[in-house]
């Protein structure tokens, strides 16, 4: 396949392309930098089957030659990033969402979506099914990533609907792994920095706020077969309209176009996190409280029924040991 990843120098970015090329696949990698690093791809710059575009997919995208897969996964993804670029997160989600779609339109690619569990906001529900439509504050500073993330999954699936554009759809629960900035401001990268320098862990809140982490490994797996589900029927036969009707797949068949929660079902406060960093990194360092920001979620669990049952997928790395591979590489950067 030749694909095109967008904010593929990012975290979640750079780990999809090194899988994909790894596979035999050719990979595009585009991404403006903003919250991405070249660091991220500089192993992979040079190699036959990777290319690396700097640009900004909010502006007319094109790209030569045929496309099989468009993978959207460029917005800034912490909240210290979308807290700082609240316009450039929303645009994103929207303008940048409607060029690749047009793109894997035009190419009849298929088109999936990074997703995330802030869609479902400050949950009322726990754990979160994909069927859970959310409790989100639109008008909140964190609002700016829940909604741009709901208006970008709400555009993939009208141009499913509408014209037949083979997509997925992953929510993406908290992931963690090497390549994330030692200042992106999430939660496991913040203790392990702070708990590593010495410096006090800074928990919002009493801690009693839940969290459940996913490392990256586990994540791209799952993702990449949510890439290639399927892929067996041709090009012609995932776009042909009248062909997915007559196999009684139109548009509103949904059945592997709905959502799919990728993320490690085993819910932990961030208290217990901060403490299991503490002891991972055998570090002295205090805990610290300081006010919970507006509309940080309760509770966040996944529910991966659905990706059991379609990808025959679930979480395999240990926590613990997930927490001392990524220590490991935050010892070596910092």
């Amino acid at each position: 396949m030749r694909i095109l990843i967008t904010g593929g120098a990012g975290f979640l970015g750079s780990h999809l392309s090194d899988v994909l090329v790894q596979s035999g696949h050719s990979v595009i990698c585009m991404d403006n930098l903003l919250t991405g690093r070249v660091e991220n791809i500089a192993h992979l710059i040079g190699q036959e089957r990777f290319s690396f575009v700097k640009y900004n997919v909010c502006d007319y995208v094109h790209v030569e030659g045929p496309l099989d897969a468009v993978m959207h996964f460029a917005s800034p993804a912490s909240p210290q990033d979308y807290l700082e670029f609240p316009i450039a997160t929303l645009k994103v989600g929207a303008l940048g969402t409607h060029k690749v779609l047009g793109l894997a339109k035009a190419k009849g690619a298929r088109f999936l979506l990074a997703s995330t569990s802030e869609v479902y906001g400050d949950p009322l529900v726990n754990p979160q099914p994909e069927s859970y439509w959310g409790n989100v504050n639109p008008l909140s500073p964190r609002g700016v990533y829940d909604e741009a993330k709901r208006f970008a999954e709400a555009l993939t699936m009208a141009y499913h609907r509408y014209h037949a554009v083979d997509t997925r759809i992953v929510r993406i629960f908290n992931t963690f792994g090497p390549r994330m900035r030692p200042n992106d401001g999430r939660v496991v990268s913040n203790f392990i920095v702070q708990a590593l320098q010495g410096k006090p862990l800074s928990v919002f809140g009493d801690g009693s706020q839940t969290r459940s982490f996913c490392y990256v490994d586990d994540l791209v797996r799952g993702i990449t077969g949510l890439l290639l589900l399927d892929s067996d029927r041709s090009v012609e036969q995932r776009t042909d309209r009248k062909f997915l009707m007559t196999q009684n797949k139109d548009a509103n068949d949904t059945s592997m176009h709905d959502p799919v929660n990728i993320g490690n079902p085993r819910e932990l406060t961030v208290l217990e996190i901060a403490k299991l960093v503490l002891k991972l990194t055998n570090s002295a360092s205090p805990i610290t409280h300081h006010p919970l920001p507006a509309d940080d979620p309760k509770v966040r669990r996944p529910d991966i029924s659905r990706a059991r049952n379609l990808l025959k997928w679930e979480p395999q790395v240990q926590l613990e040991d997930a927490l001392r591979r990524t220590i490991d590489y935050f010892r070596k950067v910092i």
